[in-house]
């Protein structure tokens, strides 16, 4: 990985990445208009497909995990969208945005709760704490010190 870039920014940023089921399903569009309307900011944005060895490392907390296999084998079966949001608050307030891992136990509105297929396929990555946010934003993005 990458060293942090963003330490300064703590609490203010967020990290995201539209999944490949959502990609295939033409949900880039809306998820990215749910995301606006929930106050953030997009400050760095790619589309790309990763490698399994990108996917392997991004994912490597879960190494030991017995879902790992599967979980590169979809994150790299086809493209993502990946993103750095800014917010006050941003990692729990886009935490709330997405909604619960289980789509059918998400709140109405949220974005897995309109655009997940299962608890596999969930449509969406958020970061789950400032830290986790720092490091999955400097995995992708290189210089953003500026936002």
């Amino acid at each position: 990985m990458r060293p942090n870039k963003f330490k300064q920014m703590a609490g203010n940023i967020t990290f995201t990445m539209i999944k490949p089921d959502a990609v295939e399903a033409n949900n880039i569009g809306p998820i990215l208009a749910k995301i606006n309307e929930g106050g953030f900011r997009i400050v760095s944005m790619k589309y790309l497909k990763l490698t399994k060895e990108q996917a392997g490392q991004f994912y490597a907390v879960h190494k030991e995990r017995p879902f790992y296999g599967e979980l590169v084998d979809y994150m790299s079966a086809g493209p993502i969208v990946a993103a750095v949001l800014t917010k006050d608050n941003a990692v729990a307030d886009f935490r709330k945005l997405i909604g619960a891992t289980d789509p059918s136990k998400a709140e109405e509105g949220t974005i897995r709760r309109l655009f997940a297929k299962s608890i596999a396929a969930n449509a969406i990555h958020g970061s789950d704490s400032d830290e986790n946010a720092n490091i999955e934003a400097s995995f992708f993005f290189s210089n953003l010190e500026r936002f």
